[in-house]
């Protein structure tokens, strides 16, 4: 367990420091750290787990409607050294599930900083937009690269916007699956398409219109994740290519480990 333990502080460490050409570097480590969280939990706990059940809350007619509440904070990122000082101290007293998601948490926490990497490799300025960094998200709804998703916008005013997300996207990548499995070339009759297959800096992608949705732009990184900009009142398609080409994709891509 200290071993293990011991690699996901290296990979702490690493991240903290490392330069985005090397993220990859840091998906290869993560991968074996999570090969052996399984390897060793399921060898100490075997089939002695089980599930938990929750009370389903009961609803009175005669209860009062709520009134009151400032609702919920953020949620502050795993704090990845004090996930792992837990998950040492869970795992020598036989708790194997907490230690299971302290180190869960912990990777999590590594995720979130490799995707604020990221985030600040992006451009302060696309053609004539700048960056509205009250909308950056850099999320993780669970460890694994397919659950990291990173987002930035991009405005001019009164109503130029364009909006970048990166990560997995469930939405877009069945359009885009949809798309490669023989409709690539299709096109009707009418001079113009709502979709249609591009290049982008020399990566395959996806572009589309709609009236009331503007441009899409979308570049595939792995099965499902993706590389997409959300448009809205561009002009042109050129205009759209123009600002999509701003971005690094190439070093995107390193940074969370595609090839």
């Amino acid at each position: 367990m200290r071993q293990l333990l011991y690699l996901v502080l290296a990979c702490t460490i690493q991240c903290l420091f490392i330069p985005s050409s090397q993220a990859q570097l840091l998906k290869k480590m993560k991968e074996k750290v999570n090969q052996a969280v399984d390897k060793t939990l399921e060898k100490k706990v075997g089939d002695a787990t089980g599930t938990e059940t929750q009370n389903q809350p009961t609803t009175n007619s005669g209860s009062p409607s709520n009134s009151k509440g400032g609702g919920l904070k953020n949620t502050t990122p795993p704090d990845v050294k004090e996930e792992m000082t837990i998950a040492e101290k869970s795992f020598a007293e036989a708790k194997y599930s907490d230690a299971r998601y302290s180190i869960q948490q912990a990777l999590t926490g590594i995720e979130i900083q490799l995707g604020k990497l990221i985030l600040k490799s992006l451009p302060d300025k696309v053609t004539d937009m700048t960056k509205d960094t009250t909308k950056n998200i850099v999320s993780s709804s669970q460890w694994g690269w397919n659950n990291l998703t990173i987002q930035s916008v991009y405005k001019k005013d009164p109503d130029k916007q364009m909006t970048i997300s990166i990560g997995n996207n469930t939405y877009y990548s069945g359009i885009v699956n949809m798309y490669y499995m023989g409709t690539s070339y299709q096109q009707g009759a009418n001079s113009e398409q709502n979709m249609k297959q591009i290049r982008v800096k020399g990566n395959k992608a996806l572009i589309t219109y709609d009236d009331n949705k503007g441009y899409t732009v979308m570049v595939q990184l792995g099965q499902s994740s993706l590389i997409v900009w959300e448009c809205v009142n561009f002009a042109t398609e050129d205009e759209v290519m123009s600002a999509v080409n701003t971005f690094d994709i190439d070093g995107i891509k390193k940074m969370m480990g595609e090839k």
